[in-house]
C-alpha cells in the first residue's frame, strides 16, 4: 500500500439530520438510489461518521472520508475518495482524478451490485488500515 497523504474533513457525526434532510429533499427514484447505496455505506461498520461535504452525503472514517454518493439528471455517483488506488475486478469504477473516482449507477445504467458492495468494503477497509 502506497502512502498517501490524506484528505481530511471536519469531523461527522453517526447519523447527522442534514444528511437525512439532503436525501428527503431528493424523493425521486434517484434520491431513493442514492440513499439506499448511502445507507450500505452507513452499515458498513459503527466507526462510520457523515456529514455535507461540497453538497453531498459524505462517509468518513474519523475524519477522512472514503464514500460519498450524489445524485445527477440521470443518474447517480457513488464517490470513492481513494478509489484510483482500489483494485477493481469488475471494472466499475470510472474517471480519471489522481485518487478520487466513482461508479456510475441509475435506471438504465447496468451495473453488479455485489460487486459495488464489495468495492465499498474495500474502500472501508482501506482507510481504515491507512488510519492505523
Amino acid at each position: 500500500m502506497t502512502k498517501e497523504k490524506l484528505f481530511r474533513l471536519s469531523i461527522g457525526s453517526h447519523h447527522d439530520p442534514q444528511v437525512d434532510a439532503w436525501f428527503d429533499a431528493r424523493p425521486d427514484e434517484l434520491g431513493h438510489m442514492a440513499k439506499t447505496w448511502f445507507e450500505e455505506i452507513r452499515a458498513l461498520g459503527d466507526d462510520v461518521l457523515e456529514l455535507i461535504h461540497d453538497g453531498c452525503p459524505v462517509a468518513c472514517i474519523e475524519d477522512v472520508p472514503f464514500a460519498n454518493v450524489n445524485v445527477y439528471t440521470a443518474h447517480i455517483n457513488v464517490g470513492l475518495f481513494l478509489g484510483a488506488l482500489l483494485p477493481d475486478p469488475a471494472n466499475l469504477i470510472q474517471g480519471t482524478g489522481k485518487r478520487m473516482r466513482h461508479v456510475r449507477i441509475g435506471p438504465t445504467i447496468s451495473f453488479d451490485p455485489v460487486a459495488l458492495r464489495t468495492l465499498l468494503q474495500v474502500a472501508y477497509a482501506d482507510i481504515k488500515q491507512r488510519l492505523n
